[in-house]
């Protein structure tokens, strides 16, 4: 009994609208769907676009921009400031060697030996430190501001709940 009451409500429904469909002209009709669609679609697209552009944009332009500025600036500011550091402390240390050498040596070593020992020891303290401070400096600082491009990145994209 209630299938069939469902059944006779449902087709008094469908004859009602069809009545009502045919009653109407067709250009009735294709006006209306088109109203229709054009709200739903002017209001969907517009919504989804602007969403979707804000929600991308935003996230593709933070994070390339942090990912690409961390990134140049860990690897310039290792470069730069492990040559920096280097040439600087090897001009500081190369000079005070060549301070306490001359004393020290002046002393205790006849010239032409005096000469030739300064020159050797100024040259290779100078080389080895050159080459142990800088390779040390890029390293060091390489893994730090590696470790602080990740912190960067990391805080970033919990900042933006990604």
């Amino acid at each position: 009994m209630p299938f069939y009451f469902h059944y006779q409500i449902g087709s008094l429904y469908l004859n009602a609208t069809a009545s009502i469909t045919l009653s109407c002209r067709p250009q009735e009709i294709c006006s209306q769907v088109s109203i229709y669609l054009s709200h739903f679609v002017h209001i969907y697209l517009s919504l989804y676009l602007t969403l979707f552009i804000s929600i991308y944009l935003t996230l593709f332009i933070s994070i390339y921009l942090s990912i690409s500025l961390c990134s140049y600036l860990s690897i310039y500011l290792t470069l730069f400031i492990s040559i920096y550091l280097s040439i600087y402390l090897i001009l500081f240390i190369s000079i005070y060697l060549i301070v306490f050498i001359s004393i020290y040596l002046s002393n205790f070593v006849p010239i032409y030996l005096f000469i030739y020992l300064s020159i050797y020891l100024i040259l290779f303290i100078s080389i080895y430190l050159i080459l142990f401070i800088s390779i040390y400096l890029s390293i060091y600082l390489s893994i730090y501001l590696s470790i602080y491009q990740c912190v960067c990145i990391q805080t970033l994209l919990h900042t933006n709940n990604i």
